[in-house]
C-alpha cells in the first residue's frame, strides 16, 4: 500500500501525451490551445467611433454643418472640411478628416445645423487603429483555455480554426450484480446503481463530453469483454467497483489478462483505499471503489487532474489550497483522510456523514479537506489543505 503522495508521483510519471487536433472555434470551446496565435490584423482595423454622436472636423466655433451619416458597417468614405460633421454610430468608421466624436447627448441638432454644448478635444471618443491588438502581436498564448471570451476574441480577428489539445475520451465500466437501475422495483439485497450517472455528470460538469457508459454483470468473460471494448474505444477507462478481493470481483483478473500494467493498487487513504491505477500503452485505467462517496472522492483527487493534464493543462496533482479550518477537529486515523467539507467565507467546515458509502453530505460539499494520518488535534484557524470542488 502506498501513500497519497506516492500515488501522485507515479501517475505524474506515467501519463501519455494526447495528440493535437484542429477544431473550428465553436468545437474548440473549453479546449486548451496547442499553439500560440499571432494576430493577422489590427483591431480595430480602422479608427472607430466609441459613441453614437457626430464625427467632427474641428474648427474654432461650436456650430457645425451636418453633411451626412456613417453607420456601423458602412464602407463609403466621407471627406469633411473644417466645421463639417457627420452623424455617426457606435462601431462605425470615423472619417480620416474627422478628429473627434461628440456624443449625441451633448449637442443640439436642427436640420443640417449642429450646436455643441462644449468644445471637444481631438481624438475624443475615437478608438485608434490597433487599440486592442496590432498586426503581428501575440493574440493568445499556447496553454490558454478557450472560454467564450477567447473564442469571441479570435473570431473578431478572423480566425475560424485553431489547434488544440485533444480531450480524452472516457469510458465508464459499471460492475456489480447487486445493482438495479433507478426506476425499477428494488429487490431485497439490491441497491440502485448511482456511480455511473454520477461519474458521467462529474465529467460533463468539467467539460469532458466524450463519455461512454458500459454496464457489466459480475461474470468474468462479460467483464473482460466490456473492459476490452472500453479500452479499444477510449483514452481513459474508469471502472466502478469489482476491484476488491471478493470471489465475484473479476476486474483485477480481467485487467491482468488484458495486459494492463499495474501502476499501483491500494492507497493509504480514507475513503478510497482499494484504488487501482493502470496503463495499457497510451491508455489510462482507474478502478474506483464501489462505495459512492469513495468513488467520487477518488475521481476528484486522481482522475480529474489526470484528465486535465492529458488535455494539455499545466496542472498537477497538488491542487489543494490552504484554508483555515472553521472549528476544532480531532484526527485519530492510521490512514490519510479526504473529508467532505463546506467552504464558506474562506473557512473550511468539515461535514458530518463521512462514511464512504454516503453521498448525502457530498451533495452539499464544495471541498475536500485532506488530513494526513496520525493522532493529533486541529484547532480552529489552523491551515488545512482543501481540494475545491
Amino acid at each position: 500500500m502506498i501513500s497519497v503522495q506516492e500515488a501522485f508521483s507515479i501517475l505524474q510519471a506515467n501519463l501519455p501525451v494526447l495528440p493535437q487536433t484542429e477544431y473550428s472555434l465553436f468545437q474548440a470551446r473549453k479546449h486548451i490551445l496547442a499553439q500560440s496565435l499571432v494576430s493577422q490584423i489590427n483591431m480595430p482595423p480602422f479608427r472607430q467611433s466609441a459613441m453614437d454622436g457626430y464625427a467632427l472636423c474641428l474648427h474654432d466655433a461650436l456650430q457645425y454643418e451636418i453633411i451626412g451619416e456613417v453607420k456601423a458597417g458602412d464602407s463609403h468614405r466621407v471627406e469633411l472640411l473644417p466645421g463639417q460633421a457627420v452623424k455617426i454610430f457606435t462601431g462605425a468608421a470615423v472619417p480620416d478628416t474627422a478628429q473627434a466624436v461628440i456624443q449625441i447627448e451633448k449637442v443640439t441638432a436642427n436640420g443640417t445645423q449642429l450646436l455643441l454644448d462644449e468644445p471637444v478635444e481631438s481624438e475624443t471618443n475615437v478608438r485608434p487603429i490597433g487599440e486592442q491588438i496590432s498586426t503581428g502581436d501575440l493574440a493568445l498564448e499556447k496553454g490558454k483555455v478557450l472560454n467564450a471570451a477567447a473564442i469571441g476574441f479570435l473570431a473578431g480577428l478572423g480566425f475560424t480554426k485553431v489547434s488544440v489539445y485533444q480531450k480524452p475520451k472516457v469510458g465508464i465500466v459499471v460492475t456489480g450484480n447487486e445493482l438495479s437501475k433507478p426506476g425499477t422495483p428494488l429487490e431485497y439485497g439490491k441497491v440502485y446503481e448511482s456511480n455511473g450517472i454520477m461519474l458521467q455528470s462529474a465529467l460533463i460538469d468539467s467539460y469532458y463530453n466524450a463519455v461512454t457508459l458500459y454496464e457489466v454483470n459480475d461474470d468474468f468473460e462479460n467483464t473482460k469483454n466490456k473492459l476490452q471494448e472500453a479500452l479499444a474505444n477510449n483514452d481513459v477507462v474508469l471502472v466502478s467497483g469489482g476491484i476488491s478481493v471478493g470471489d465475484y470481483d473479476f476486474v483485477a483478473r480481467a485487467l491482468k489478462e488484458l495486459e494492463v500494467e499495474t501502476l499501483f493498487y491500494k492507497v493509504n487513504q480514507k475513503p478510497g483505499k482499494p484504488l487501482f491505477a493502470g496503463k495499457l500503452n497510451d491508455k489510462m485505467v482507474f478502478a474506483l471503489p464501489g462505495n459512492p462517496a469513495a468513488c467520487l472522492t477518488c475521481f476528484y483527487v486522481y482522475v480529474l487532474p489526470t484528465l486535465a493534464i492529458l488535455s494539455g493543462a499545466e496542472a498537477n496533482y497538488q491542487q489543494a489550497v490552504l484554508l483555515p479550518i472553521a472549528h476544532d477537529y480531532e484526527v485519530r486515523n492510521t490512514r490519510s483522510q479526504f473529508l467532505k467539507a463546506n467552504v464558506t467565507n474562506g473557512e473550511a467546515e468539515i461535514l458530518t456523514h463521512q462514511n464512504s458509502s454516503m453521498l448525502n453530505s457530498f451533495s452539499v460539499a464544495n471541498g475536500l479537506v485532506y488530513v494526513p494520518d496520525g493522532n493529533y488535534e486541529l484547532k480552529k484557524g489552523d491551515k488545512v489543505e482543501v481540494y475545491l470542488l
